[in-house]
């Protein structure tokens, strides 16, 4: 009977600590605002740190999402050749112009076998200004990320992890875009304060 009592103690404090475990993601994951267009972002079910590949920065200097560690980042991945890419980035653009600063970044990383000259001219033509031009030609950061298509865009957290994820075209400066954006960097406000 002892030996009866012990193991359904054990039970029920396994259980407690399970569904603390399991109360505590989907409270973070429901307290974030996905409205409109935003429902189409799959959130993260665990937020585990993003890959570090290399791709290269505005002075083609070798560079990683480290550099943007304690921001909220939108990382988008996508190519000159690209329809959909072509009518999202100038929404990214006005996104890096309303949010873009200290608490956040909008990391726009080509993947493009073209190289610099080819983006910089893609950037010039649809008018956007406010996004730094980052390349990987070898187009190896993308398969680090994951991406299954173009354009992806990539939610992470402050501190390096994947929140969520969205394959396809989107308005990212959207009312709906920018409150999900909003409590994200709230978020980091909120555990900085701690």
């Amino acid at each position: 009977m002892k030996d009866l009592v012990m193991v359904l103690m054990k039970r029920v404090a396994m259980m407690a600590v399970l569904a603390s475990v399991a109360l505590a993601v989907p409270a973070l994951a429901a307290d974030l605002p996905r409205d409109g267009e935003m429902r189409k972002l799959s959130l993260s079910a665990e937020r585990k740190p993003v890959a570090q590949p290399e791709f290269s920065d505005p002075a083609d200097r070798p560079t990683t999402l480290e550099a943007q560690r304690g921001k909220v980042v939108l990382l988008n991945l996508w190519a000159t050749w690209c329809i959909p890419c072509r009518a999202e980035m100038p929404a990214l653009d006005r996104l890096q112009a309303q949010r873009g600063g200290k608490d956040f970044e909008v990391v726009a990383v080509a993947q493009d076998r073209g190289g610099r000259a080819k983006v910089e001219k893609f950037l010039s033509e649809t008018g956007v200004t406010r996004l730094a031009p980052y390349v990987d030609a070898s187009m190896k950061s993308g398969r680090a990320w994951g991406a299954v298509g173009l354009p992806t865009t990539i939610l992470i957290d402050a501190q390096g992890r994947e929140v969520g994820r969205l394959v396809g075209e989107a308005a990212w400066d959207s009312p709906d875009a920018l409150k999900l954006i909003d409590a994200l960097i709230n978020e980091k406000t909120k555990t900085a304060g701690k």
